[in-house]
């Protein structure tokens, strides 16, 4: 497993690691105790940073991924979990005020069964006031640094510009990561042109989603996946060309998720065991450049093609 530094955080990452929305229940239903033993696995695997949200299951995720912390050790891992989106009874809501952004830290906290969150992040930034998020979210993030509460503060998004709008209103030193979703993979690797802007301000790059929540997939997309459809038929035809091959599309998106050393780690999420196993083993094996050209040439003028977040 290879490891490099969030930004100047001092974090040293695995370049795979393991995104716990999928204990949520987020993609489909889960076993708890199988969930649990993926948590174990990636640890074994050498994965050392774990995301969550209160968000993802609506706390379901937080809460099963406490019960897997309270058998580790706590110098086996890194912790990243949000503030700010949250749900309840199959209802999404959103509060980036002080009051709850400190108040959701310490109940995090508590159902993860941990005294200490290594990185928190302000989530899914484009469903909040910009200036809110600015003005206030984050600097109630920094006195919980003050405090000792938590390590180092971050923001996160599927819109890069939003990302850059809110570092270039903070005080320098604020944001010490982004966290940012389907924009560097087969199909879109809209991160790459803005890995300069955050490196010249010391800013660490989680990626996650290599998969594209499902879109460079066999199983295919979910229902929710508000992908148009041209992209879907893009990339549906680069999964058969991959399959024709004898070379699963996972194993091709992965790789290419993680061949950038510029970018810190990519999260991948699931609540299989095996798959933890598999997706390690894909990791850990050389990549066929020149698949990776077939594949992005089928996806042709769908290439960055993206989304409104849901």
């Amino acid at each position: 497993m290879i490891y490099n530094e969030i930004g100047k955080t001092g974090m040293k990452v695995s370049a795979l690691s393991f995104g716990a929305s999928s204990l949520g229940g987020v993609f489909h239903n889960i076993r708890e105790a199988e969930g649990i033993q993926a948590v174990y696995t990636a640890i074994e695997q050498g994965m050392n940073f774990i995301d969550v949200s209160p968000y993802y299951g609506h706390y379901k995720a937080e809460t099963v991924l406490g019960k897997a912390l309270k058998e580790l050790p706590r110098d086996k891992y890194y912790l990243s979990t949000k503030v700010g989106r949250y749900g309840k009874d199959g209802v999404n809501t959103w509060d980036y005020s002080a009051r709850r952004a400190t108040e959701s830290v310490y109940e995090s906290m508590e159902r993860l069964h941990i005294d200490y969150i290594d990185l928190i992040n302000v989530h899914d930034i484009e469903f909040a006031d910009l200036n809110q998020v600015v003005n206030e979210t984050l600097p109630a993030l920094v006195e919980l640094k003050r405090k000792g509460v938590v390590g180092h503060v971050g923001i996160t998004d599927l819109q890069l510009e939003n990302l850059q709008w809110v570092v270039d209103h903070s005080e320098p030193g604020t944001v010490e990561s982004v966290l940012n979703f389907c924009h560097y993979c087969l199909n879109d690797d809209k991160l790459a042109d803005y890995l300069d802007y955050f490196e010249s301000r010391g800013i660490g790059i989680v990626n996650a989603s290599p998969l594209a929540m499902g879109l460079l997939s066999t199983r295919g997309i979910p229902a929710w996946h508000p992908a148009p459809q041209s992209l879907v038929e893009a990339c549906r035809q680069a999964v058969a060309h991959c399959e024709a091959k004898g070379y699963p599309i996972e194993k091709l998106a992965i790789q290419y998720s993680i061949s950038n050393p510029r970018i810190a780690t990519t999260l991948f999420s699931t609540a299989n065991p095996a798959n933890v196993l598999k997706n390690v083993a894909y990791a850990n094996a050389p990549i066929d450049w020149e698949l990776v050209n077939e594949v992005q040439q089928i996806i042709g003028e769908q290439k960055r093609v993206s989304w409104k977040n849901s």
